[in-house]
């Protein structure tokens, strides 16, 4: 149990996949505008995260090993990420026909987020049984999460401030996506102990 606890916690604060690795950046600059979306669109890419992470890790240990085809881990993994993203925009349009259309374009972006690509193909490498894959796609979840909703709710925030001329819009979010960045590099202490 320890054990998941701390690949949960290494995946979302130590290797943070958006503030330590840098994957992922695309949703992440351009999602985090308002906070709603941006909730929305942490759930909709956890969901896809989480799934690919198991496919991912069942598709590589009883097909891809097996059989020798560990040269088509990132094709294979490709099309896993396809079939996650599709489950989750069928799961979202029934079960929350609103969230569907407020991600709108970004659910098959989602598809194209290497973040979620990162996450299945360090799984397969990582990971030595199905629940510490899914653990791990988890983590990386929740990490990829709590940055979107943390950087969306800055941005508003600094939307109501009097920024000087030159840092509004992108200039702003650059700067605190780069401070972000900085204080997550202050878990890679959390590594060690």
């Amino acid at each position: 149990m320890t054990e998941l606890v701390l690949i949960i916690v290494a995946a979302a604060l130590v290797n943070n996949f958006v503030l330590v690795q840098f994957l992922g950046l695309c949703p992440f600059l351009g999602a985090s505008r308002r906070l709603e979306g941006a909730a929305g669109l942490a759930l909709a890419t956890g969901l896809v995260l989480t799934l690919a992470s198991a496919m991912s890790y069942l598709v590589d240990r009883l097909l891809l090993e097996p059989l020798a085809l560990e040269y088509l881990e990132l094709v294979a993994f490709i099309l896993v990420i396809g079939a996650a993203v599709q489950f989750t925009e069928i799961a979202l349009r029934f079960a929350s026909p609103l969230l569907y259309r407020l991600l709108g374009l970004y659910i098959p972006l989602i598809a194209s987020n290497c973040a979620v690509l990162g996450v299945a193909l360090l799984n397969s490498r990582q990971s030595d049984s199905l629940i510490e894959a899914v653990v791990f796609g988890a983590g990386a979840a929740l990490g990829f999460g709590l940055v979107l909703v943390l950087l969306s709710g800055l941005r508003e925030r600094i939307e109501e401030m009097d920024v000087p001329a030159p840092f509004r819009g992108v200039p702003i979010t650059l700067v605190t996506a780069g401070l972000m960045s900085l204080a997550f590099f202050g878990f890679n202490g959390f590594a060690r102990l």
